[in-house]
């Protein structure tokens, strides 16, 4: 089993910054894809961006140039920068991670949700 907490989530101005954190704990390994998603009021849950286990990363059309996403393997974290939020960027945002089991099966671990919020 894997467990994912996530932090960071909060109120901030159009234009700001947050980071947020996502510590996995339980049966985790380097070689997981790990990543963020969002979902807005009314909306389907949303791919953010996602990393592989070599680093490689996958943003939406809606985040380039204003997330990064990051990992630290050693503390079993990723991380996801927003820079210049908009009021579009509003939304619970899920830390997953992704464990293939065959190039057609996977299961996935989600978190709880931390709550970001984008209002002047």
């Amino acid at each position: 089993q894997v467990q994912l907490v996530e932090s960071g989530g909060d109120l901030v101005q159009p234009g700001g910054s947050l980071r947020l954190s996502c510590a996995a704990s339980g049966s985790i390994y380097s070689d997981y894809a790990m990543g963020w998603y969002r979902q807005a009021p009314g909306k389907q849950r949303e791919l953010v961006a996602t990393i592989g286990s070599s680093g490689s990363t996958n943003y939406a059309d809606s985040v380039k140039g204003r997330f990064t996403i990051s990992r630290d393997n050693a503390k079993n974290t990723v991380y996801l920068q927003m820079n210049s939020l908009k009021p579009e960027d509003t939304a619970v945002y899920y830390c997953n991670v992704r464990r293939q089991i065959t190039s057609a099966v996977s299961i996935d671990y989600w978190g709880q949700g931390t709550q970001v919020t984008v209002s002047s």
